[in-house]
Parts: structure tokens; sequence; C-alpha cells
């Protein structure tokens, strides 16, 4: 598994002040997607246990409300197992703060994956062109959803996040 950057002040990809990781590789391609250099599998950087040590040290600052992680799709089969041990390091060491992740996988696809029992919210779907509209909080396109994964599971329905 490999990732493309680590962002360790970032403020567009979920609430307040965030760390985020793009993880690297993708099989969806979307049309005009905003990060296409995550794309190809061998690219970008190796993840290793060093790297969630990097992600943890960086969120530990009271400012920091919560970890994103995007792609690239941290979804996809050879991404998922460090999505969710990332994911779940981050829980363990900082329960208070959330986790989003970005895919675009459909909720209703991954729903029982390890991954999303750390994750506090997902935005899925793939990222549509046609359907842009630069106005939407955290997604890029009217086709994909903020769910409260929590409340989905709770529920057993798609709860999305109220705003």
């Amino acid at each position: 598994m490999r990732y493309n950057v680590i962002r360790k002040m970032d403020i567009s990809n979920g609430p307040g002040v965030r760390v985020s990781i793009f993880m690297q590789g993708c099989p969806f391609h979307c049309k005009n997607c905003f990060n296409p250099e995550t794309w190809d599998f061998e690219g970008g950087k190796e993840f290793t246990d060093e790297t969630i040590n990097k992600v943890l040290d960086l969120s530990q600052r009271n400012e920091v409300k919560g970890l994103s992680i995007l792609g690239g799709e941290p979804m996809a089969p050879s991404n998922i197992e460090g999505t969710a041990k990332l994911a779940k390091a981050f829980k363990e060491k900082y329960p208070g703060k959330t986790v989003w992740a970005w895919s675009g996988f459909k909720y209703e696809d991954i729903k029982d994956k390890d991954a999303l029992k750390y994750i506090d919210v997902l935005v899925d779907g793939n990222y549509n062109d046609e359907l842009h509209d630069p106005t939407l909080k955290w997604k890029g396109s009217a086709n994909q959803r903020v769910i409260d994964v929590k409340k989905s599971e709770k529920n057993n329905k798609v709860c999305l996040v109220e705003e």
C-alpha cells in the first residue's frame, strides 16, 4: 500500500483544522478528478507503521479536530487494510476527534468492512463532473452523500450528516 501526501493543517476536507492523508491508487478515474496524481497504485510513498505514527504525532495538537482520509481511493482492496489500521490507531489515541473518509464506493457496498468501524463520516460515491457544484459542502458533485456512519449503523439505514 502507498500514500501520496500528508497535509498537517488542512481546512478544506472536513470541519475544523485536520490532518489529511491522501492514499495512492484509484480504480475509478473520474472525469476531471481533482487529484489524478493519486490514481497510480505504484506512485507515491510506501505506507508503513512510521506513516501512521507521523499522522498520530501531527494530530496531537489541540487545534486539530480530526483526521481526513482521501485519495486516490482509501477503500480500494489494496488500500482498505491500511486505511482501517490508520483509522483504528487514530480513534484509539484520539477518541474525541473525528475520522472522515472519502470513497468512490457506495456506503451500502462497504458498510461491513472493518475500516468503517473507525470512521465517523463517509463521503461516498464517485465524483460526477456533470453534477459538479462548487457550493456543496464536503463533496464535489450532487450524487455524493455525506454520511454519519455511526448513526447509519445504529439505524440500519443511511443517515446523512445534518449541516
